[in-house]
């Protein structure tokens, strides 16, 4: 496992270092065979995307990403944090509510199935590999990605594409500086985010129609915009499961199924990937999925929102305006000059 460093110097300047060697992985952290299974079913396709990080470190455990079915699960805990700039003047979504109200498609497609189904899955140890177009392909423990800078107290408006919103207090770092990190080569235009897929801990994936594992991606100036928050909190504790624990990614100004959650590889690369809603229907879900309220869902209208607070039934909150670009335009527009909105969806 590699550690993820920060030598922060007096001038201002930042020295990274990954330390780590096959010998120091313990027999208890190899990935179990059925992860590996469960993650790749195609063994040449696997060991094709992961051929830079060589068998010594597949022999050593560092498989693409694999969270590890046997450990015991971490229970939510209270995070260090700072404040931050990034913060919004509207009333936060009760804790309960954000944590109780999810979509989880491997955990079940009601509302409330992945708080009563997601406690099957295992977040310690957890692995986070980087593949493709980097300088030096790796995996990570969560907990060294945790440290490796100050986890921020960011409130951010979330809107899903089913014309519900909430607005949560998550804690991370730009994710920008990750990136950073880990070197991605020039020729890098993309970065994808895997989630796991592991049938033993998730019974029920396969069963909504989605094909694992779940696929998410931004186009790299995207993912190097400071509002582009990776994320292993909210609401100052660690994440529930059931909201895509230990770690995601929260694009404020896409619909929330561009969020990936539970990551477990990071991979670059110069053609567009495959994701899997815009995979499942691209008449509904673009690839960019940017928040629009000119340009509808086809099966209903984005122009307004149902707020989801703490009173009354979910279905029927207050409705309220949606903002272009979920009301982050002034930060990120800029990256979409000269782009059909309405065609580049």
């Amino acid at each position: 496992m590699y550690e993820l460093t920060a030598d922060r110097r007096s001038n201002g300047g930042e020295k990274v270092m990954l330390i780590g060697k096959a010998s120091d992985i313990r027999s208890s952290e190899i990935t179990p065979k059925g992860v590996y299974e469960a993650f790749h079913s195609d063994r040449r396709s696997f060991l094709s995307g992961m051929g830079a990080i060589g068998a010594t470190a597949m022999a050593a455990g560092l498989l693409p990403g694999m969270a590890h079915a046997a450990a015991a699960d971490a229970p939510l805990t209270k995070l260090t944090t700072v404040p931050s700039k990034y913060k919004v003047d509207e009333t936060v979504t009760p804790e309960a509510k954000a944590q109780s109200y999810n979509n989880y498609y491997e955990f079940g497609t009601d509302k409330s199935d992945p708080k009563s189904n997601a406690h099957t899955m295992h977040t310690r140890p957890w692995t986070v590999a980087v593949t493709g177009l980097v300088k030096e392909p790796k995996a990570f423990d969560v907990d060294t990605l945790m440290k490796y800078r100050p986890l921020e107290d960011r409130t951010y408006r979330f809107r899903c594409v089913e014309a519900w919103s909430m607005v949560i207090p998550w804690n991370g770092y730009s994710l920008s500086e990750f990136i950073k990190a880990v070197n991605p080569l020039p020729s890098a235009k993309y970065v994808q985010f895997l989630s796991l897929a592991d049938r033993k801990q998730m019974p029920l994936i396969g069963d909504s129609g989605i094909n694992p594992p779940y696929s998410e991606a931004l186009r790299m100036d995207e993912a190097m915009n400071p509002l582009t928050l990776l994320t292993f909190g909210s609401y100052g504790e660690t994440l529930a499961n059931q909201q895509g624990a230990p770690m995601r990614i929260i694009v404020p100004w896409k619909y929330g199924f561009k969020s990936a959650k539970s990551i477990v590889r990071v991979n670059f690369t110069d053609q567009q990937p495959h994701t899997t809603w815009n995979d499942l229907s691209s008449i509904e879900y673009g690839f960019y999925s940017n928040v629009n309220p000119s340009v509808d869902h086809p099966r209903w209208s984005q122009a307004s929102e149902r707020r989801l607070d703490s009173a009354g039934n979910p279905l029927f909150p207050k409705r309220v305006k949606t903002l272009p670009f979920n009301g982050y335009a002034n930060e990120v527009a800029s990256m979409y000059q000269g782009m059909d909105l309405k065609k580049n969806f």
